[in-house]
Formats: structure tokens, C-alpha cells, sequence
């Protein structure tokens, strides 16, 4: 091959890699926001769709605010979510809402007044109740829902990672 045509080719491969589209993941460097990452969804009514836009179709109905969803992907103003049943899909970012809640799951907690065992019971959950997350360090969340604060567990609940410190 001629040094001449080798130029070409190099300059017409390195032209097709720069006007390949970025990878789904390429938003989260756009929006300057970890993924993935908990939010929460911000109505009642939220539509779960198969792919990035209103033309894929509607694969489920979610109607329940606040539940905790985590993002996994962002493609332009979409979101791909997961819930706390491994469900997978699209939604709108207009749906989603940074607020952090937590969703009950397993049998029913009791949440403590302080982050210890064998502190006072302020209530008791049982599973789907979605409270506000407050605050978690070490094995501790605080938590509020229905006018209660108090602790839990970080395991008694799907809404935030394993060693997520939030304030």
C-alpha cells in the first residue's frame, strides 16, 4: 500500500470513530451526576418503556411515588432505571426526582430511636413503606415517614448502597 493511501485510510478511520454516537453511559459525563445512583420517582403515575423515547412501547405503570429506583444508564433526557424487583426500563428524567426515599422490603422493621439494638422503638414498618432516607453512615440510616424518625438498618431496606454515606 502507498504511504499516500495509508494517510487517507488513517484519516478517514479516525473521522468515522469521532462521528460514531457516544455509548449510553456517555450522559452521565453531560448531567455530571454519578451513575449509577438512587432517586426517586417524583409522581404516581410513571410510565416504564423499553427503550430511550416515547415511540417505544409501554412495558409497565408504576403508581407509587417516591419509590426508590436506581439508575443505571442516561441516554439524552432518558433514564434507564432499575427497581427493587430487578426491573428493567426507560423513563423520562422529567419522572425522576434526586429526593432519596427507601423502600421497605423482607418482613417488618423496627425502627429505634437511636442507631443501636437495644434502643427505644419509635415504629414499626412493614414491607412497602417508602420513608424519606435523612442521613446513613456505617450500618445506620436515619429515616422519616408519617411524622416518625428514627434508625435502621442499611439491610432493612432497598434505597442505598452497601458503604453510601448520605447527609
Amino acid at each position: 500500500m502507498q504511504p499516500s493511501r495509508r494517510v487517507v485510510i488513517l484519516a478517514l478511520l479516525a473521522f468515522v470513530t469521532c462521528a460514531l454516537p457516544a455509548p449510553l453511559s456517555a450522559a452521565a459525563d453531560q448531567t455530571g451526576l454519578h451513575v449509577p445512583r438512587y432517586v426517586s420517582l417524583r409522581s404516581s403515575q410513571i410510565n416504564l418503556r423499553s427503550g430511550p423515547g416515547m415511540n417505544f412501547p409501554i412495558e409497565w405503570v408504576y403508581q407509587r411515588k417516591h419509590m426508590p429506583v436506581e439508575i443505571i444508564a442516561e441516554y439524552d433526557t432518558w433514564r434507564k432505571i432499575r427497581d427493587w424487583q430487578g426491573t428493567v426500563g426507560w423513563v423520562h428524567q422529567s419522572m425522576l426526582d434526586g429526593s432519596r426515599y427507601v423502600m421497605i422490603t423482607g418482613s417488618e422493621r423496627l425502627m429505634h430511636q437511636e442507631p443501636v439494638d437495644t434502643s427505644p422503638v419509635t415504629a414499626r414498618l412493614e414491607p412497602g413503606v417508602i420513608p424519606e432516607l435523612l442521613k446513613c453512615d456505617g450500618d445506620w440510616c436515619r429515616v422519616s415517614v408519617q411524622g416518625y424518625r428514627g434508625w435502621l438498618k442499611r439491610d432493612q431496606f432497598y434505597g442505598v448502597y452497601a458503604t453510601e454515606k448520605v447527609e
